[in-house]
């Protein structure tokens, strides 16, 4: 027996059913958007939680960064991906190029000597000494006085890439400075990603995250460092402590150098690098992959087998447990004995009576392989950022105007990367080197010039430079940026830093040596010394 249950309204009176919109897509569901449906097959189970910035990745890091390190250490696909994007966003001489606000300088300060001559002096005078610094025989930029500053750079892009978080810290070693020594006492420690976590693994605090102290607005006022990996057994007593290393100095000076690229505002940690959407793939591919190398190996050794008719346990049954199958076997031996003819060097198969010879075949679905494989591997592209072609080196099925504009695409990613790694790593140490270089050397000033502390960034402007987009077709991308330039649409600097990845004075300051050595020598200056018009550029369209 069943009873209906009717509700009533606040006047008392049944309240109407309620009507629900029907999906198209889910059948059902009472809300607005289909993404909130809750009741149809396809949306029902799917219901994650909402988690916090920190909440989301801090507990899971040190679980992701693990899996990812074993994928970049052990799979092809994964670490040519990840060299992809060193080798085209950071290269293997990153730098910076001096280039002074000078009109910040001059409306700030009043003095009108801060000029575009002024700034290209001061420049100059700037890069000369960050050369000087970064590229020492001695490595005396780097704390462990192994790497340049380049290399160091590249090796923090890739913890960044790979772990999520770029980190170092600024040591002030005046021990170091002396005569055949270091000039500058500014050196720079990378710092494992691993090190920074909470005391104790504690969960986070209101204050700490992920090893980040934070004040009321979330700013990072300090970092929590181990005083070695966890991984290191011979150091477990250190392993086990935190030392607190504030952000930067009282005056300013960065101290700790941490960058990441958040996903969300309220975010202090990485720990995602940009093989983390695709993980499940890639381990996918690597297991299927190996699969069917195993399975062909398989097939290459055990391929054929001889049959024989009789199976020795069951003819010993029938014949009652009487030993009739053994002079059958003793034939069936002797006969292989005595049978090797072979033909040219070639045994030729003879079987006994009753014997037959049976191939392995593989039933395996190997044709879908290749497809399987692009389709991962173009997933993988997408989310590391680059084309599939840079990931897969496959460029048999693309065309100048395909690799073109794929090239174009990652470019703009690889671009925004080195950009963003600039400003959040580079520049702190560009900034500490240029602020004892105010303090050590004599500098191209005005009179009445203000300190560093007082325009640091005025004076720490700079443009980093990194290895240069290439070309796919180079007589025509040189002709159109040629004929840019002549339009007014880019400059020289614009072009060479671009393309080649160079200062463009450097590369003036070098061909007026070759030509003036053309002159010494007596040789007829060349067309591409400056002899070339903009009617030679143009006069052959076709080749553009």
């Amino acid at each position: 027996m069943s009873s209906a249950v009717t509700i009533l309204g606040p006047d008392g009176r049944p309240l109407p059913p309620a009507r629900r919109r029907a999906s198209m897509l889910t059948g059902g569901g009472a809300v607005p958007y289909d993404a909130a449906d809750i009741y149809g097959d396809h949306m029902a189970a799917w219901r994650p939680y909402l988690w916090s910035p920190d909440g989301e990745l801090n507990m899971y890091r040190d679980r992701i960064v693990s899996r990812v390190r074993d994928l970049a250490r052990n799979d092809g696909w994964a670490a040519g991906t990840v060299t992809r994007v060193l080798d085209n966003a950071i290269g293997a001489n990153f730098r910076p190029i001096s280039k002074p606000d000078y009109r910040a300088l001059s409306s700030g300060t009043g003095i009108k000597a801060f000029d575009a001559k002024w700034a290209d002096e001061f420049g100059k005078a700037v890069s000369a000494k960050w050369r000087t610094w970064a590229n020492d025989p001695g490595r005396y930029c780097d704390a462990q006085r192994h790497q340049t500053a380049a290399q160091m750079m590249r090796l923090a892009f890739r913890h960044k890439i790979v772990d999520g978080d770029a980190l170092a810290i600024l040591h002030w070693l005046p021990d170091r400075v002396g005569y055949g020594r270091a000039r500058y006492a500014t050196t720079v420690q990378l710092i494992d990603p691993d090190r920074l976590s909470n005391p104790q693994l504690r969960f986070d605090q209101m204050t700490m995250r992920g090893g980040v102290e934070v004040d009321a607005f979330g700013a990072a006022t300090g970092y929590w460092i181990r005083r070695a990996h966890q991984g290191d057994w011979f150091s477990a007593a250190e392993s086990v402590q935190w030392d607190l290393i504030p952000r930067e100095t009282p005056w300013g000076r960065p101290i700790v150098v941490h960058d990441f690229d958040a996903d969300r505002a309220g975010q202090h940690r990485g720990g995602a690098g940009i093989l983390t959407p695709v993980l499940q793939r890639l381990k996918m591919l690597v297991k299927y992959d190996g699969t069917e190398l195993d399975a062909a190996i398989l097939n290459a050794i055990f391929g054929a087998y001889i049959e024989s008719p009789y199976d020795p346990e069951m003819v010993e049954g029938a014949l009652g447990g009487q030993d009739g199958l053994s002079p059958y076997q003793e034939m069936r031996a002797e006969f292989h004995d005595d049978r090797r003819i072979t033909l040219g060097g070639a045994r030729l198969p003879t079987l006994f009576p009753g014997e037959a010879i049976k191939a392995v075949t593989a039933a395996r679905p190997t044709s879908n392989f290749a497809e399987f494989e692009k389709a991962v591997l173009r997933n993988v592209a997408a989310g590391a950022g680059v084309s599939a072609q840079q990931v897969s080196q496959d460029w048999s099925d693309t065309n100048y105007s395909s690799a073109r504009a794929a090239l174009l695409e990652a470019w703009k990613t690889l671009h925004r990367r080195r950009t963003d790694f600039a400003h959040g790593f580079g520049q702190p140490i560009f900034d500490a080197f240029v602020e004892e270089v105010f303090e050590v050397d004599d500098l191209p000033l005005p009179a009445g010039a203000p300190g560093y502390i007082e325009c640091r960034a005025e004076y720490g402007r700079c443009r980093w430079l990194g290895p240069g987009r290439g070309w796919v077709d180079p007589v025509a991308e040189k002709q159109g940026a040629v004929l840019g330039m002549d339009a007014g649409l880019s400059t020289l600097e614009s072009e060479v830093a671009e393309n080649v990845g160079e200062d463009w004075e450097e590369i003036l300051e070098q061909r007026k040596i070759e030509i003036d050595r053309f002159a010494e020598l007596g040789i007829p200056v060349p067309t591409w010394a400056g002899m070339q018009t903009a009617a030679d550029v143009v006069k052959k369209p076709e080749a553009i």
